[in-house]
Order: C-alpha cells, then sequence, then structure tokens
C-alpha cells in the first residue's frame, strides 16, 4: 500500500502548487485512509478494509429503506408529488439523460422531501451510547459508565420541535424553519463524533433512485399510513413491504404494482 502511495505522488502533480493556485485536490475515503496508516496512525490491512466495508456495504439496507419510506410518502401525497415532478422537469426538461452532481444540487424539494421521511420514519430508529461522564436527564442523575437508548423514532415527534408531528410536510426543512430548532432534535444520521459517515453519500444515492424514479412514473400508495404496521428491529421496516402503484407519466397505460 506504501508503494502504491508513492507511486501516485510521482504520478500527481505538486499538492502544494495545486493549493497556490486554489485547486486543492480532496482524497477518496481510501486513499485518505491508506494516507492516515502511512502518518503515524497504525491501521493494518484489516483496519482499512472494515472501514470500506462499513461505509459501501452497512449503509445499503438503511438507504434502501429510506428510499422505500420516500417514496411511500410521496405516493400518499398527490400535491407533494406534483412539486417534486414540477422541480424534477425544471431540471431535466423531459430528457432522459442521467443525473448529474450539478442537478442533485437542484434538488432542494426531494432533498426536504427525503429529510421529512427520515424525520417520520429513520432507518435507524434507536442507538445507544455509554455515558461518560455522570449527567442530570429529567431530574435523575445518572452516572457515568451507564448504558443510555436514544429513540430517534420518538425524539422526531417531539410536537416543542415539531409541530402536528404526524404530518408529512417537507417544508418544515426550509432554511428559514431549521434555523430555529434545537440541533440535536433531527438526528437520523446520529450527531457527533460518532454520526454516520456515509450520511452524505446516502443523500445522494436516494436522490438519484427516487428522481429517477419520479421522473418517469407517477407513484400512488395502497396503503393508508393509519393502517401501517411497521418493524423497528435494527432498521425500521413496513410489515409485508410498502405496496405501490407507478403510472407511466406519459401514458394512461394500466399501472405497475410494486413493493418498496
Amino acid at each position: 500500500m506504501k508503494r502504491h502511495i508513492k507511486e501516485r505522488e510521482r504520478e500527481e502533480p505538486d499538492a502544494a502548487a495545486d493549493e497556490v493556485i486554489g485547486k486543492k485536490k480532496r482524497l477518496a475515503l481510501l486513499d485518505l485512509l491508506l494516507e492516515s496508516s502511512s502518518e503515524g496512525v497504525k491501521l493494518s490491512d484489516e483496519d482499512i478494509r472494515e472501514e470500506v466495508d462499513t461505509f459501501m456495504f452497512e449503509g445499503h439496507d438503511t438507504t434502501t429503506a429510506a428510499i422505500n419510506w420516500v417514496l411511500y410518502l410521496i405516493g400518499c401525497y398527490p400535491e407533494i408529488q406534483v412539486r417534486v415532478q414540477e422541480e424534477l422537469d425544471g431540471i431535466f426538461g423531459g430528457t432522459d439523460r442521467p443525473a448529474t452532481m450539478a442537478d442533485l444540487r437542484q434538488m432542494k424539494y426531494l432533498e426536504n422531501c427525503i429529510k421529512e421521511a427520515l424525520r417520520l420514519y429513520p432507518s435507524v430508529p434507536f442507538l445507544s451510547r455509554q455515558l461518560k461522564e455522570e449527567t442530570v436527564i429529567g431530574g435523575y442523575r445518572i452516572p457515568a459508565g451507564t448504558p443510555v437508548m436514544i429513540i430517534i423514532y420518538r425524539l422526531h415527534r417531539d410536537p416543542d420541535q415539531f409541530p402536528s408531528p404526524e404530518a408529512y410536510d417537507p417544508d418544515r426543512f426550509l432554511l428559514e424553519n431549521t434555523m430555529k430548532r434545537h440541533p440535536y432534535a433531527y438526528i437520523p444520521f446520529s450527531a457527533g463524533p460518532r454520526n454516520c459517515i456515509g450520511q452524505k453519500f446516502a443523500m445522494m444515492e436516494e436522490k438519484v433512485v427516487v428522481s429517477s424514479v419520479l421522473r418517469q412514473y407517477r407513484v400512488e400508495s395502497t396503503v393508508r399510513r393509519e393502517d401501517l404496521r411497521i418493524s423497528g428491529d435494527l432498521i425500521l421496516r413496513p410489515f409485508d413491504g410498502n405496496i405501490i402503484r407507478l403510472f407511466p407519466r406519459t401514458s394512461s397505460s394500466v399501472p405497475l404494482i410494486g413493493t418498496s
């Protein structure tokens, strides 16, 4: 691995020169891990492999769940779906070209829809931590070393932070609304030093997949939210999946039926 780094340094322009002309290059995750391993931080090949596994594989299940929930919720609210599709039509102009990074940055309303879906149905509904120091919560003194559990599903339904908490309202994530909210009221990717390292990557994946579906189809959910049965094991899922109908936007043909 060290030989790989040295060879790359010989092939690439001088990093200091890049900084002077304002073109400082960001390292990819694997390169960053390799470089860290060569600068006094003892990362074995196995350590590096585990970090890459965490980033690439452990996020797939959670991202799949998030895509499921946002398609389901958009399928429940036609007026929201119309706004999403108007945004996508404005970006792509009716073409079928692949989405670019610039396109993803323009998907502001879709991003808010995804964030609101993660508020109502966080992929990971709870997490646990161990207190490093004594603290007082709700008048109770909790000693250091105590394991504590944070129920994200419940936290995201705090009516003081999210009025009408069961309503699906993507406008909660407009800048003017998020500025007055407690920074730890919304933690679908955890928070602090142990937060999810792949959250930006996950958001990009979700935008790509959801936008690809909604550019071609109108989504209709067949199960009312009041009738939902959910399972909150490690990943928050609907029992038996969410059945949705897909109607081609350019055709009045019989809908496709799928499980998201």
